[in-house]
Protein backbone atom coordinates (compact mmCIF):
# COMPACT_ATOMS: atom_id res chain seq x y z
CA UNK A 1 0.00 0.00 0.00
CA UNK A 2 1.16 3.52 -0.85
CA UNK A 3 2.62 5.56 2.22
CA UNK A 4 1.81 9.07 -0.04
CA UNK A 5 -1.33 10.79 1.49
CA UNK A 6 -4.29 11.06 0.11
CA UNK A 7 -5.70 14.33 -0.61
CA UNK A 8 -9.49 14.27 -2.08
CA UNK A 9 -11.05 17.53 -3.66
CA UNK A 10 -14.49 17.99 -3.82
CA UNK A 11 -16.75 19.92 -5.22
CA UNK A 12 -14.89 21.48 -7.89
CA UNK A 13 -18.15 22.05 -10.10
CA UNK A 14 -16.49 24.47 -12.48
CA UNK A 15 -13.08 22.49 -12.68
CA UNK A 16 -11.08 25.35 -11.75
CA UNK A 17 -8.98 23.94 -8.91
CA UNK A 18 -5.93 22.70 -11.13
CA UNK A 19 -6.35 25.01 -13.87
CA UNK A 20 -5.88 27.81 -11.79
CA UNK A 21 -3.13 26.94 -9.83
CA UNK A 22 0.02 24.89 -9.99
CA UNK A 23 -0.16 21.51 -8.05
CA UNK A 24 3.48 20.40 -9.17
CA UNK A 25 4.62 20.22 -5.06
CA UNK A 26 1.58 18.93 -3.93
CA UNK A 27 1.76 16.23 -6.97
CA UNK A 28 5.09 15.55 -5.69
CA UNK A 29 4.47 14.41 -2.46
CA UNK A 30 0.82 13.11 -2.72
CA UNK A 31 -1.78 11.43 -4.75
CA UNK A 32 -4.33 13.66 -5.18
CA UNK A 33 -8.33 12.65 -6.52
CA UNK A 34 -10.61 15.81 -7.76
CA UNK A 35 -14.35 15.52 -8.36
CA UNK A 36 -16.38 17.69 -10.16
CA UNK A 37 -19.86 16.40 -9.18
CA UNK A 38 -21.85 16.51 -6.42
CA UNK A 39 -21.51 13.74 -4.28
CA UNK A 40 -23.78 11.90 -1.30
CA UNK A 41 -24.32 9.19 0.50
CA UNK A 42 -22.23 5.90 -0.14
CA UNK A 43 -20.61 7.80 -3.13
CA UNK A 44 -19.37 10.44 -0.80
CA UNK A 45 -17.61 7.78 1.40
CA UNK A 46 -16.38 6.41 -1.81
CA UNK A 47 -14.65 9.12 -2.38
CA UNK A 48 -13.47 10.67 0.67
CA UNK A 49 -13.14 7.29 3.74
CA UNK A 50 -9.49 7.15 2.65
CA UNK A 51 -8.58 10.48 2.52
CA UNK A 52 -5.70 11.97 4.93
CA UNK A 53 -6.80 15.40 3.89
CA UNK A 54 -9.91 16.83 2.19
CA UNK A 55 -10.30 20.44 0.31
CA UNK A 56 -13.66 21.74 -0.11
CA UNK A 57 -14.80 24.48 -2.97
CA UNK A 58 -17.25 26.19 -0.81
CA UNK A 59 -19.83 24.82 1.86
CA UNK A 60 -21.30 22.54 -0.80
CA UNK A 61 -20.87 19.21 1.01
CA UNK A 62 -21.61 19.12 4.71
CA UNK A 63 -18.99 18.11 7.27
CA UNK A 64 -21.30 17.86 10.71
CA UNK A 65 -20.31 15.28 13.68
CA UNK A 66 -22.00 12.49 11.95
CA UNK A 67 -19.83 12.74 9.03
CA UNK A 68 -16.74 13.16 10.50
CA UNK A 69 -17.33 10.44 13.16
CA UNK A 70 -16.69 7.99 9.75
CA UNK A 71 -13.51 9.05 8.94
CA UNK A 72 -11.25 8.09 11.14
CA UNK A 73 -8.12 8.77 8.77
CA UNK A 74 -8.64 12.59 8.60
CA UNK A 75 -5.91 15.01 9.79
CA UNK A 76 -6.58 18.13 7.86
CA UNK A 77 -9.32 19.98 6.22
CA UNK A 78 -9.35 23.32 3.61
CA UNK A 79 -12.16 25.01 2.64
CA UNK A 80 -12.43 27.97 -0.04
CA UNK A 81 -13.44 31.77 1.36
CA UNK A 82 -13.80 33.07 4.77
CA UNK A 83 -17.11 31.79 5.99
CA UNK A 84 -18.43 27.97 5.95
CA UNK A 85 -21.84 27.45 6.76
CA UNK A 86 -21.97 23.41 6.42
CA UNK A 87 -18.99 22.74 8.69
CA UNK A 88 -19.00 21.49 12.55
CA UNK A 89 -16.09 23.22 13.59
CA UNK A 90 -16.50 21.98 17.12
CA UNK A 91 -16.62 18.39 16.38
CA UNK A 92 -13.02 19.12 14.18
CA UNK A 93 -11.42 20.78 17.18
CA UNK A 94 -12.69 17.65 19.38
CA UNK A 95 -11.08 15.99 16.69
CA UNK A 96 -7.97 17.74 16.75
CA UNK A 97 -8.46 18.12 13.11
CA UNK A 98 -6.95 21.64 12.21
CA UNK A 99 -9.24 23.77 9.67
CA UNK A 100 -8.20 26.03 7.32
CA UNK A 101 -8.99 28.65 4.90
CA UNK A 102 -8.76 30.46 1.39
CA UNK A 103 -7.94 33.98 1.89
CA UNK A 104 -10.00 36.86 1.32
CA UNK A 105 -11.39 37.39 -2.40
CA UNK A 106 -13.43 39.44 -4.27
CA UNK A 107 -16.98 37.48 -4.09
CA UNK A 108 -18.83 40.20 -2.74
CA UNK A 109 -17.81 42.25 -5.83
CA UNK A 110 -18.76 39.70 -7.88
CA UNK A 111 -22.18 38.72 -5.66
CA UNK A 112 -22.80 42.37 -6.18
CA UNK A 113 -23.05 42.50 -9.78
CA UNK A 114 -24.55 39.41 -10.26
CA UNK A 115 -27.43 40.81 -7.94
CA UNK A 116 -27.47 43.90 -10.93
CA UNK A 117 -27.22 41.40 -13.85
CA UNK A 118 -30.45 39.19 -12.08
CA UNK A 119 -32.17 42.99 -11.27
CA UNK A 120 -31.90 43.92 -14.94
CA UNK A 121 -32.15 40.58 -16.56
CA UNK A 122 -35.52 40.49 -14.87
CA UNK A 123 -36.90 44.51 -15.48
CA UNK A 124 -35.69 44.54 -18.82
CA UNK A 125 -37.26 40.62 -19.66
CA UNK A 126 -34.06 39.77 -21.29
CA UNK A 127 -34.60 36.37 -21.37
CA UNK A 128 -37.48 36.36 -23.61
CA UNK A 129 -36.22 39.09 -25.94
CA UNK A 130 -32.94 37.27 -26.15
CA UNK A 131 -35.05 33.67 -27.12
CA UNK A 132 -37.12 36.11 -29.98
CA UNK A 133 -33.90 36.87 -31.46
CA UNK A 134 -32.14 33.55 -31.34
CA UNK A 135 -36.07 31.98 -32.79
CA UNK A 136 -35.46 34.73 -35.68
CA UNK A 137 -38.82 36.45 -34.22
CA UNK A 138 -38.87 40.05 -33.37
CA UNK A 139 -41.09 41.72 -30.68
CA UNK A 140 -44.13 39.27 -29.77
CA UNK A 141 -46.48 41.62 -27.91
CA UNK A 142 -45.55 40.06 -24.71
CA UNK A 143 -45.20 42.31 -21.40
CA UNK A 144 -43.12 45.46 -21.63
CA UNK A 145 -39.36 46.69 -19.76
CA UNK A 146 -39.73 48.44 -16.67
CA UNK A 147 -37.74 51.55 -15.96
CA UNK A 148 -36.06 51.61 -12.16
CA UNK A 149 -35.54 55.20 -12.05
CA UNK A 150 -37.59 56.42 -9.67
CA UNK A 151 -38.60 53.64 -7.90
CA UNK A 152 -38.20 51.66 -4.60
CA UNK A 153 -35.67 49.26 -3.93
CA UNK A 154 -35.52 47.37 -0.82
CA UNK A 155 -32.51 45.41 0.55
CA UNK A 156 -33.05 42.94 3.32
CA UNK A 157 -29.96 43.15 4.81
CA UNK A 158 -27.41 46.13 4.91
CA UNK A 159 -23.76 44.58 5.42
CA UNK A 160 -21.43 44.90 2.68
CA UNK A 161 -22.87 42.93 0.03
CA UNK A 162 -26.42 44.82 0.60
CA UNK A 163 -24.87 48.34 0.81
CA UNK A 164 -23.00 47.66 -2.47
CA UNK A 165 -26.41 47.08 -4.17
CA UNK A 166 -28.02 50.00 -2.63
CA UNK A 167 -25.20 52.41 -4.26
CA UNK A 168 -25.55 51.32 -7.46
CA UNK A 169 -29.46 51.50 -7.30
CA UNK A 170 -28.62 54.90 -6.13
CA UNK A 171 -27.02 55.20 -9.32
CA UNK A 172 -29.83 54.72 -10.91
CA UNK A 173 -31.78 56.63 -9.42
CA UNK A 174 -33.57 54.50 -6.95
CA UNK A 175 -35.05 55.32 -3.85
CA UNK A 176 -32.97 52.68 -1.20
CA UNK A 177 -34.81 51.57 1.65
CA UNK A 178 -33.68 48.49 4.05
CA UNK A 179 -34.70 46.47 6.72
CA UNK A 180 -33.10 43.87 8.81
CA UNK A 181 -33.73 42.07 12.54
CA UNK A 182 -31.25 45.19 14.21
CA UNK A 183 -31.54 47.68 11.33
CA UNK A 184 -31.32 51.19 12.91
CA UNK A 185 -32.62 54.75 11.58
CA UNK A 186 -28.54 55.72 12.13
CA UNK A 187 -26.91 52.84 10.63
CA UNK A 188 -29.44 52.40 7.53
CA UNK A 189 -28.63 56.49 7.07
CA UNK A 190 -25.18 55.93 7.20
CA UNK A 191 -25.03 53.75 3.79
CA UNK A 192 -27.50 56.04 1.95
CA UNK A 193 -30.37 54.31 2.92
CA UNK A 194 -33.81 54.51 5.07
CA UNK A 195 -34.98 52.22 7.65
CA UNK A 196 -38.61 51.13 7.34
CA UNK A 197 -40.63 48.00 9.00
CA UNK A 198 -40.68 44.79 6.74
CA UNK A 199 -44.44 45.15 6.06
CA UNK A 200 -43.33 48.55 3.85
CA UNK A 201 -40.39 47.83 2.42
CA UNK A 202 -42.07 44.27 0.74
CA UNK A 203 -45.41 46.32 0.20
CA UNK A 204 -43.88 49.12 -1.94
CA UNK A 205 -40.58 48.23 -3.64
CA UNK A 206 -40.28 47.67 -6.89
CA UNK A 207 -37.35 45.34 -6.50
CA UNK A 208 -36.67 43.37 -2.79
CA UNK A 209 -33.02 41.94 -3.09
CA UNK A 210 -32.29 39.39 -0.35
CA UNK A 211 -28.57 40.05 1.81
CA UNK A 212 -28.94 38.31 4.84
CA UNK A 213 -26.83 35.51 6.54
CA UNK A 214 -29.89 33.41 7.61
CA UNK A 215 -30.46 32.56 11.09
CA UNK A 216 -32.99 31.22 12.91
CA UNK A 217 -34.81 34.15 13.09
CA UNK A 218 -34.86 34.82 9.31
CA UNK A 219 -35.27 31.19 7.76
CA UNK A 220 -37.83 31.50 5.93
CA UNK A 221 -38.40 35.03 6.07
CA UNK A 222 -40.40 35.27 3.05
CA UNK A 223 -43.55 32.96 3.86
CA UNK A 224 -46.35 32.79 1.45
CA UNK A 225 -47.90 35.26 3.46
CA UNK A 226 -45.24 37.76 3.25
CA UNK A 227 -44.70 37.23 -0.40
CA UNK A 228 -48.88 37.68 -1.02
CA UNK A 229 -47.83 41.14 0.11
CA UNK A 230 -45.51 42.30 -2.17
CA UNK A 231 -46.45 44.30 -5.37
CA UNK A 232 -47.51 42.57 -8.74
CA UNK A 233 -45.55 44.48 -10.75
CA UNK A 234 -41.94 43.52 -7.86
CA UNK A 235 -39.15 41.53 -8.87
CA UNK A 236 -37.71 39.43 -5.97
CA UNK A 237 -33.71 38.70 -5.79
CA UNK A 238 -32.03 36.27 -3.95
CA UNK A 239 -28.35 35.91 -4.55
CA UNK A 240 -27.49 35.22 -0.40
CA UNK A 241 -29.65 31.69 0.90
CA UNK A 242 -32.50 30.03 -0.26
CA UNK A 243 -33.49 29.32 3.22
CA UNK A 244 -34.65 32.84 3.42
CA UNK A 245 -37.64 31.87 1.48
CA UNK A 246 -40.30 29.69 1.82
CA UNK A 247 -38.95 28.61 -2.07
CA UNK A 248 -42.28 25.60 -1.96
CA UNK A 249 -44.05 28.68 -1.76
CA UNK A 250 -42.87 30.76 -4.51
CA UNK A 251 -43.88 28.76 -7.30
CA UNK A 252 -47.51 29.11 -6.24
CA UNK A 253 -46.83 32.96 -5.76
CA UNK A 254 -45.01 33.87 -8.96
CA UNK A 255 -48.24 31.82 -10.06
CA UNK A 256 -51.09 34.53 -8.52
CA UNK A 257 -48.78 37.06 -9.28
CA UNK A 258 -47.14 38.39 -6.14
CA UNK A 259 -44.38 38.67 -6.75
CA UNK A 260 -44.57 39.82 -10.23
CA UNK A 261 -41.08 38.09 -11.06
CA UNK A 262 -38.39 36.27 -9.47
CA UNK A 263 -34.66 36.32 -10.03
CA UNK A 264 -33.20 33.60 -8.23
CA UNK A 265 -29.58 32.16 -7.50
CA UNK A 266 -29.74 30.02 -4.81
CA UNK A 267 -31.87 27.05 -4.11
CA UNK A 268 -32.74 24.83 -1.44
CA UNK A 269 -31.03 21.86 -3.68
CA UNK A 270 -28.15 21.86 -5.90
CA UNK A 271 -27.56 21.04 -8.93
CA UNK A 272 -31.45 22.09 -9.30
CA UNK A 273 -33.43 19.15 -10.12
CA UNK A 274 -34.83 18.66 -13.48
CA UNK A 275 -38.86 19.43 -13.24
CA UNK A 276 -38.58 21.71 -10.76
CA UNK A 277 -41.68 24.43 -10.91
CA UNK A 278 -39.58 27.15 -11.22
CA UNK A 279 -37.78 26.50 -13.76
CA UNK A 280 -41.21 26.38 -16.03
CA UNK A 281 -42.30 29.47 -15.37
CA UNK A 282 -41.90 32.59 -17.56
CA UNK A 283 -41.64 35.18 -14.87
CA UNK A 284 -38.73 33.40 -13.18
CA UNK A 285 -35.01 34.40 -14.07
CA UNK A 286 -32.77 31.65 -12.69
CA UNK A 287 -29.13 31.20 -12.36
CA UNK A 288 -26.74 28.14 -10.90
CA UNK A 289 -25.57 29.64 -7.87
CA UNK A 290 -22.68 31.72 -9.49
CA UNK A 291 -23.31 35.01 -7.61
CA UNK A 292 -19.45 34.75 -6.24
CA UNK A 293 -18.16 32.47 -9.55
CA UNK A 294 -15.72 34.58 -11.34
CA UNK A 295 -12.00 33.70 -12.16
CA UNK A 296 -10.72 36.69 -10.06
CA UNK A 297 -12.13 34.89 -7.27
CA UNK A 298 -11.70 31.16 -8.34
CA UNK A 299 -7.86 31.85 -8.87
CA UNK A 300 -7.57 33.30 -5.30
CA UNK A 301 -9.44 29.98 -4.32
CA UNK A 302 -7.17 27.74 -6.25
CA UNK A 303 -4.17 29.06 -5.07
CA UNK A 304 -4.91 29.46 -1.56
CA UNK A 305 -5.76 26.10 -1.44
CA UNK A 306 -2.42 25.00 -2.77
CA UNK A 307 -0.97 27.12 -0.39
CA UNK A 308 -2.16 25.36 2.73
CA UNK A 309 -1.93 22.04 1.28
CA UNK A 310 1.85 22.86 1.06
CA UNK A 311 2.21 24.05 3.94
CA UNK A 312 0.34 21.05 5.65
CA UNK A 313 2.34 18.44 3.47
CA UNK A 314 6.19 20.26 4.52
CA UNK A 315 4.88 20.03 8.12
CA UNK A 316 5.28 23.89 8.15
CA UNK A 317 3.10 26.05 10.35
CA UNK A 318 -0.29 26.25 8.92
CA UNK A 319 -2.25 29.24 6.97
CA UNK A 320 -5.02 30.52 8.29
CA UNK A 321 -6.90 27.85 11.02
CA UNK A 322 -9.55 28.51 12.64
CA UNK A 323 -9.03 29.79 15.85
Amino acid sequence: MSSRPLIVVLDDYEQAMRRLADWSAIDRAASVLVHHEKLRGDALMAAIGEADAIAVVRDRTPFKADLLAKLPKLKYLVYTGVRNTQLDAAAFAARGIPVSHTDKDPGKDSTTEHAWALILAASRRLEAGMALVRQGRWRDGGPLASILKGERLGLIGFGEIGQRVGRVGAAFGMEVVTWSPHMTAERAAQGGAKAVSLEELLATSKVVSLHLVPSDATRGLLDAGRLATMRPDSILVNTARSTLVDMAALPAALKAGRPGMAAVDVFDEEPLPAGNPLAKLPNAVLTPHVGFVAAPVYEKFARGMVECLEAWLAGKPLVRTLS
